[in-house]
C-alpha cells in the first residue's frame, strides 16, 4: 500500500479505459467487466481509475455497479473532467454527472484530464475548489501536465493542493524520470502512470534482466515503475488481474532497480 491523499491505496491501481467502450459506449462486455472490477477489488486493488470520456461515461457506470458490493471508504476512485468542460460551470456539472454515473457521494481524486490552453487553469481550479468545499471531491489533481502546466496550476490554485499528475509512464516513455518526476517529487505530487505495460507491448530491453532476476517481464516492469509511480494498467480478465496482484508484492532492492534502469536506457 502507498499513501495518496489521506488514504492508503494499492501500489497498483486498475485502469478502466476501454471498459464500456472507448470514445462511445459499448455494452456487450458489461457483465464481464463489472465482475473483473469486483475481482480486482476483492484481491486488494482498491484504486480504480476512470473518466467521463471513457465510453462516453459508460466506464463510470460500470465502476459504479462494481463498487456497490464494497465499503465505499475502503476504495479510492479517480475520475477526470474532459478538456472541453473546463469552464467553471462545466466543471461543476461534469463532476455531478460523474457522481450520478458512479452512483456515489464523492470522488476521491478528480483530475483535469488534459490541459486546455483556451480556458484559464485558474477558472478550472476555482471550480475544483468549490467541489472540494462541497465535499463532492476529496482531492484535486491533473493529468498529462508538463512542468510548465504544473507550475502555472500550482501558482493559480488558491484552495487545496494538487496531489497527483496522471501521465503515460512505461519503459518506452521513461524520460519523464529526468525532469517531470523530480519536479513532482519536489512538490509532493504523486505520479500515477497510465499505459505502464505500453498497451501490451512490453519492452524487449528487459527480457534478459527479468530472467536473471527470476521474474516475468510484467513483474519486472511494474516492480520498476512502482518505485516512482502508482501504475494503473487496464485489465479485464481474471488471469491478467492475478498477474497484477502478484506484482503488488514485488519490492525491488536498489541493485535490482538499477539493473533494470540500465537495461531500459541502454
Amino acid at each position: 500500500m502507498v499513501k495518496l491523499g489521506n488514504k492508503e491505496v494499492s501500489s497498483i491501481g486498475l485502469g478502466t479505459y476501454g471498459m464500456g467502450g472507448k470514445n462511445s459506449p459499448d455494452y456487450k462486455n458489461d457483465a464481464k467487466e463489472v465482475e473483473a472490477i469486483k475481482y480486482a477489488i476483492t484481491n486488494g486493488m482498491n484504486l480504480i481509475d476512470t473518466a467521463e470520456y471513457y465510453g462516453h461515461g459508460h466506464s463510470e457506470e460500470l465502476v459504479g455497479k462494481a463498487i456497490k458490493d464494497f465499503e465505499r471508504e475502503d476504495l479510492f476512485i479517480i475520475s477526470k473532467v474532459w478538456p472541453v468542460n473546463l469552464h467553471y460551470k462545466d466543471v461543476i456539472n461534469s463532476a455531478k454527472e460523474s457522481l450520478k454515473r458512479l452512483d456515489t457521494d464523492y470522488i476521491d481524486l478528480y483530475l483535469i484530464h488534459w490541459p486546455n490552453p483556451k480556458i484559464p487553469v485558474k477558472e478550472t481550479l476555482g471550480a475544483m475548489g468549490e467541489l472540494l468545499d462541497s465535499h463532492l471531491i476529496r482531492n484535486i489533481g491533473v493529468s498529462n501536465f508538463d512542468i510548465a502546466n504544473l507550475t502555472e496550476a500550482i501558482d493559480q490554485l488558491k484552495h487545496g493542493k494538487i496531489i497527483a499528475n496522471e501521465v503515460e509512464y512505461n519503459l518506452e516513455n521513461y524520460y519523464i524520470e529526468d525532469d517531470l518526476i523530480p519536479f513532482c517529487e519536489k512538490n509532493n505530487i504523486k505520479i500515477i502512470g497510465y499505459s505502464p505495460l505500453n498497451q501490451g507491448r512490453i519492452s524487449s530491453k528487459i527480457n534478459h534482466v527479468a530472467k536473471s532476476l527470476g521474474m516475468s517481464s510484467i513483474q519486472c516492469t511494474l516492480g520498476y515503475l512502482k518505485k516512482k509511480s502508482i501504475p494503473i494498467p487496464k485489465a479485464s480478465s481474471i488471469s491478467h488481474i492475478n498477474e497484477l496482484v502478484e506484482c503488488m508484492n514485488i519490492d525491488l532492492d536498489e541493485n535490482e532497480y538499477n539493473r533494470i534502469k540500465e537495461a531500459v536506457r541502454r
